[in-house]
C-alpha cells in the first residue's frame, strides 16, 4: 500500500476567497500559496442542507453543465478539496467540485489513520526552539479534539505504547510525553503513564525482552480517513455543492479581467472519464487541491511555472492482527535511520509504517521493495 503526498500542498489558482479549510490536519499540514487573488462575495451562510439525500451523479453533472457560472470551482476530491467545497457552500457560495478518480482515492485514504499533533514535531520545536513547529503541534491537537467531537462514529482515542530499552531514556521520554499532554491542555485525551516491563510484554508479547526496561503509554486519536473524506463530500453535496467524481480537468479556461486587463483563470474544461463527454465549467475562482498533482494543474495556467511541489512516497504494510492488540498501538521512536514507525490496529489487522522518500508523481503509486524491506527489518 503506497501513497503520495505533496510537501507544499494546496495552491489557489486564479484567486480565491477561501483562506481556511476544515481542520483536517492529518494529512500533512499543507502550506498554502495564493496566486492572483480574486475575492468572491458570499451570500448568507447556509444553516440547513438543501437536499435531504445527496443528488445522483447524473443530476450533479447536469448542474455542472447548466450553471452559467459558479463562485468556486474546486479541483480535487481529497480531504482538502472536499473541505474547501463544504466550507464554501455553507458560506452561501455557489460551489462545484470535480475529482478525476473517486473521492479519497489518493493520499486521503492512505494515511496512518492517526489524528495526532506529532510527538516528533514537538521534540523538534523544543530542541530547535522552533515556534512554528510548536504552533503546528498546538493547532493539530486542537483539531484532534475537534474531530473526536464532531465525528465520534469515525474517530476514537487510541493509546500508543512507546517501548524503552535504556534506563536513561525512561525519564527522557516521560518528560517529553508529559509535555505533549501539557501542550494539549484541556484537549488532552487521557494522561500518559508508565508501564513496567512485564505489563508491556502482556500487551506486546513479541517485543524483544532482553533489554526492555519498561514502556510509556500516551493517547492520540485514530480515525477512518476515507469515510471522513466521503462524509465531507456528501455533506457538501447535501448543502447544494455540485460534486462529481471521475471528472478530469483537461485544461483551464481564461478570460481578460476588465479591471486589470490581464488574463485570469475563469473555469476549467472537464472530461467525464466514464463516457468521454467534455464540457466547460465556469467559475469566478478556481481552487487547486490536487495534492501531489499540484504542479500539473499550475502548468495548465502557466506552462513556464516553476515546480513548487516535492512529492514524497509513504508506504504502509498490512500484517496479521496478532502483531498488536485490538485497542493499543506501538511507536518505534528510533529506527535504524532515525525515522519513526507506528504499529497500529486497524480493522482486525495491523498497519506498520510509514516511510518518507522522494518520488516521481504517478497516478497509481506502488511500494518499492526497498521501502517494504525497511519496514520488515524494523519489525524484526
Amino acid at each position: 500500500m503506497a501513497f503520495q503526498k505533496a510537501v507544499k500542498g494546496t495552491i489557489l489558482v486564479g484567486g480565491g476567497a477561501l483562506a481556511s479549510v476544515l481542520g483536517l490536519s492529518q494529512f500533512a499540514h499543507y502550506r498554502r500559496k495564493q496566486v492572483n487573488l480574486a475575492y468572491v462575495q458570499a451570500a448568507e451562510c447556509v444553516s440547513e442542507p438543501v437536499n435531504r439525500e445527496p443528488p445522483s451523479r447524473e443530476a450533479q453533472l447536469l448542474s455542472l453543465q447548466n450553471t452559467a457560472e459558479f463562485d468556486i470551482l474546486v479541483i480535487g476530491g481529497g480531504a482538502t478539496g472536499c473541505g474547501c467545497a463544504l466550507d464554501a457552500v455553507t458560506r452561501g457560495l455557489k460551489t462545484a467540485l470535480v475529482e478525476r478518480d473517486d473521492f479519497s482515492s489518493g493520499t486521503s485514504s492512505r494515511s496512518t489513520k492517526l489524528i495526532h499533533g506529532g510527538v516528533r514535531y514537538l521534540q523538534k520545536a523544543i530542541m530547535k526552539l522552533d515556534i512554528e513547529q510548536y504552533r503546528m503541534v498546538k493547532e493539530a491537537l486542537h483539531e484532534r479534539a475537534n474531530l473526536l467531537e464532531i465525528a465520534p462514529h469515525l474517530s476514537a482515542p487510541l493509546p500508543i505504547m512507546l517501548p524503552v530499552y535504556k534506563w536513561w531514556q525512561l525519564p527522557y521520554y516521560w518528560v517529553g510525553i508529559k509535555l505533549y499532554d501539557l501542550v494539549a491542555g484541556s484537549n488532552c485525551l487521557k494522561s500518559s503513564y508508565v508501564l513496567s516491563k512485564s505489563r508491556a510484554l502482556e500487551h506486546f508479547p513479541m517485543l524483544q525482552k532482553d533489554k526492555l526496561v519498561g514502556a510509556i503509554v500516551y493517547y492520540d486519536g485514530q480515525h477512518n480517513d476515507a469515510r471522513m473524506n466521503l462524509a465531507i463530500a456528501l455533506t457538501a453535496a447535501r448543502y447544494g455543492a455540485a460534486t462529481a467524481n471521475y471528472m478530469e480537468v483537461v485544461s483551464l479556461l481564461k478570460k481578460t479581467d476588465p479591471h486589470t486587463g490581464k488574463e485570469r483563470v475563469s473555469g476549467a474544461r472537464c472530461k467525464d472519464v466514464l463516457t468521454g463527454q467534455e464540457f466547460d465549467v465556469r467559475a469566478k475562482c478556481v481552487i487547486n487541491a490536487t495534492g501531489p498533482f499540484t504542479d500539473t494543474v499550475r502548468k495548465m495556467d502557466d506552462k513556464n511555472a516553476a515546480a513548487i511541489c516535492q512529492p514524497s512516497a509513504g508506504v504502509h504494510i498490512v500484517m496479521p492482527g496478532y502483531y498488536s492488540p485490538e485497542s493499543m498501538g506501538l511507536l518505534d521512536p528510533a529506527t535504524s535511520d532515525g525515522r519513526v514507525i507506528f504499529f497500529l490496529p486497524w480493522q482486525k489487522m495491523t498497519i506498520a509504517g510509514t516511510t518518507d522518500t522522494p518520488t516521481d508523481v504517478t497516478h497509481h503509486p506502488i511500494p518499492s521493495e526497498e521501502d517494504i524491506n525497511f519496514i520488515l527489518n524494523e519489525v524484526q
